[in-house]
């Protein structure tokens, strides 16, 4: 029994050390004692029992929504946890609180703040959601995966369950942990463990991107919120990633523009220091979505109606390049016009598809072996099939690219069902020598930005191959100047993530 009782007090004692080294980074928000840090209604906030508590009675009722404010900053990206507890003290079941965050205040008199927030309520319909407070109202419903396009339309894409079974894991009148993390446009919600909410929100003339953190009171019958345990972690968002993914394009699982990139960004949310954002269906309307940008990733359809070429989208891109911001094309995105584009793809990228020059076979790649370059770490050779262009017109004497892909192409590539493929005879007779053709490039500009080229992907279930996966993603934090790790970047994709956000075809 006494050893019993040595072990339980050896484990009691090594418990903290386990609660630090898993805390690591989060900064405490509260300090259990009084509201320190924090402004809000003296006559409706205090501190009881160790808790952040706020109260409304018919003696002191809320006269409108009002919050308790954190004054220590107004974070961007960010891990926040926190405990709550929400009772209706009334005979109606009302109670509604929820935590603001990226929020600004909009009446100082009162404490009144608007933006995102986290809900909460003690009946059984909005804890877990997410709000926007005086603006656009309920962004995603708990259980739902929510993308917000630029024009303000919300499109589901995809469910963390049903509502009904999510609610059952919120303790009702009891302490729940509440987690929310926001890395860029990408805002993700926990209770107690289970992700409740997902959302991309791309309408930057609504979306913010920092601001301030709250703790709300709701107007109407009495109640009761409480909040402890509150810590935050901010994350580093010293580089900055835009994807700009095109309209719908061809079949069904090709040319998935919207739904590779959301992918890739899902597979990059891990790297520390990296924020990353998608753009749907099309050029940004406001070029301030690339403000702060390191690199810009363009996937979407090539030739004349290439978006980089429409307007002034050449220029956009060609300050962020003197800025030393890099450039990737995914696939036909390689493809500007030899009359427009074509002169800065290759100054930006090294290279780029030329009609009547490059090819565009479907066949099987069989890459055998791989250059020592970042981009190549934990990369293990593989063969793919896929519409794999080849003969680039590239830099003269390839000066600053280096093939990062490169194989062999079978004599197949040159005939298709409906007749020869464009090209000159160079590329034929360079096939008829077995050359290695390159299909995936790295590019050193001589200003220090840098390249990549891939013209892959045509197919978007091969993004399910580890090592192909591997490649694109390790390019991009190459041209955005962010260390590729030694084993590149790991990442998994499931079927139900490679179906996520697919286009209506």
């Amino acid at each position: 029994m006494k050893k019993i009782l040595k072990l339980v007090c050896v484990l009691g004692l090594l418990a903290p050390a386990f609660w630090l080294r898993a805390e690591e980074g989060f900064t405490s928000m509260f300090n259990g004692k009084d509201l320190a840090g924090w402004e809000g209604s003296p006559d409706l906030w205090s501190v009881q029992d160790g808790a952040i508590t706020g109260q409304t009675t018919k003696e002191h009722p809320a006269r409108e929504n009002t919050f308790l404010i954190w004054k220590d900053g107004e974070p961007g990206d960010f891990e926040m946890h926190c405990s709550f507890r929400i009772v209706a003290n009334n005979d109606v079941g009302f109670a509604n609180s929820g935590v603001q965050f990226r929020s600004k205040v909009v009446k100082p008199s009162y404490w009144v703040v608007a933006g995102y927030q986290a809900d909460m309520e003690a009946g059984p319909d909005y804890t877990g959601g997410l709000y926007e407070e005086k603006a656009r109202g309920i962004l995603a419903s708990r259980g739902q995966k929510i993308l917000i396009h630029a024009d303000g339309s919300k499109e589901v894409t995809g469910s963390l369950g049903s509502a009904a079974d999510l609610e059952k894991e919120i303790h009702k009148g009891d302490w729940n942990d509440y987690v929310i993390i926001a890395k860029g446009n990408h805002l993700q919600q926990f209770i107690n463990g289970k992700e409740m909410i997902d959302v991309v929100d791309e309408q930057t003339s609504a979306a913010a991107t920092t601001g301030v953190i709250a703790l709300q009171l709701h107007a109407g019958p009495s109640m009761t919120v409480q909040f402890k345990d509150l810590r935050i972690k901010v994350l580093p968002s010293g580089k900055k990633i835009v994807f700009v993914a095109g309209p719908p394009s061809h079949g069904p699982a090709e040319h998935e523009y919207r739904a590779g990139c959301l992918l890739l960004q899902k597979c990059l949310r891990d790297v520390a220091g990296l924020q990353t954002v998608v753009y749907s269906n099309g050029w940004p309307a406001d070029a301030s979505a690339f403000d702060g940008a390191d690199a810009i990733v363009l996937s979407m359809d090539g030739g004349s109606a290439h978006p980089a070429l429409q307007d002034d989208h050449l220029e956009q891109l060609g300050r962020l390049m003197d800025k030393g911001a890099g450039l990737a094309c995914i696939h036909y995105a390689v493809e500007p016009t030899k009359e427009k584009g074509e002169a800065e793809f290759l100054r930006w990228m090294g290279g780029a598809f030329e009609v009547n020059w490059s090819v565009n076979p479907t066949w099987l790649a069989d890459y055998a072996k791989l250059p020592e370059h970042p981009i190549t770490r934990g990369v293990q050779p593989f063969q793919i099939h896929d519409e794999w262009y080849f003969y680039m017109r590239f830099q003269p004497d390839m000066k600053g690219v280096t093939p990062i892909l490169s194989a062999v192409a079978p004599a197949s590539t040159m005939d298709r069902s409906d007749g020869p493929h464009e090209g000159n005879p160079a590329v034929r007779a360079s096939v008829a020598r077995g050359e290695l053709q390159t299909m995936a490039w790295a590019y050193e500009r001589p200003d220090g930005g840098r390249g990549f080229g891939f013209t892959g992907a045509h197919y978007h279930k091969n993004y399910g191959n580890d090592n192909f996966r591997k490649i694109v993603l390790n390019g991009l934090l190459w041209i955005a100047k962010v260390e590729v790790p030694p084993n590149g970047v790991e990442s998994t994709d499931s079927e139900e993530d490679l179906k996520a956000n697919m286009d209506a075809k």
